[in-house]
């Protein structure tokens, strides 16, 4: 997959002769590859909760493959926003704000720590509470990180309301899952 996303944007990048309009291409498409990946992450357990089967089994079994897909995709997606901002800074900062390349840094941290700590050694090493922590409000602020940065464009072409839905429907996935989870676990029976 990694290798899959690296090649998409260097082929956007050379098919629009290496300028600045193909690096803003491959951050569009990075932007929708990374996306994509972190909603199949963010929904596998739900999906499994409310779907029981073999898809569902498949998506938790490859959920840190996904999320490290998702993280290699969003490091390409950084270095061509790096990219563009040194080829074309006025450009760069015609698109963006300060504001939100501090709230992107604080998403990218999340991301990067998440990664880091996807291998099995990493729950021994942090503990089960810290490491499920980290990983819990990683997902949440990327969560964010990604409605408003869509949410943000919809006046911009009414399109960007597609990604804004589609993170509100696996919200919405996971809000069920849960109560469904709760529903059908066994309640605690009164002592004596």
């Amino acid at each position: 997959m990694a290798a899959a996303v690296l090649l998409m944007a260097l082929l956007m990048i050379a098919a629009e002769g290496g300028g600045t309009d193909g690096i803003r291409l491959a951050i569009r498409a990075t932007a929708r590859t990374s996306l994509a990946l972190f909603l199949i992450a963010f929904s596998a357990s739900a999906v499994q909760r409310l779907f029981p089967g073999s898809l569902g089994e498949w998506l938790l079994q490859n959920r840190r493959w996904t999320g490290l897909a998702f993280a290699f995709s969003h490091l390409v997606h950084a270095v061509l926003l790096k990219a563009l901002l040194t080829i074309d800074p006025g450009l760069f900062w015609s698109l963006t704000n300060p504001r939100s390349v501090v709230t992107g840094a604080i998403a990218y941290g999340f991301i990067a720590l998440m990664a880091a700590t996807s291998l099995d050694g990493a729950v021994r090493w942090l503990g089960a509470r810290t490491w499920k922590w980290l990983h819990s409000a990683g997902l949440w602020v990327i969560w964010v990180s990604f409605v408003f940065t869509n949410a943000k464009r919809i006046a911009v072409s009414p399109w960007y309301l597609v990604p804004v839905l589609l993170l509100v429907f696996a919200l919405l996935l996971r809000i069920l899952s849960r109560r469904l989870q709760r529903r059908l676990s066994p309640r605690s029976q009164p002592a004596g």
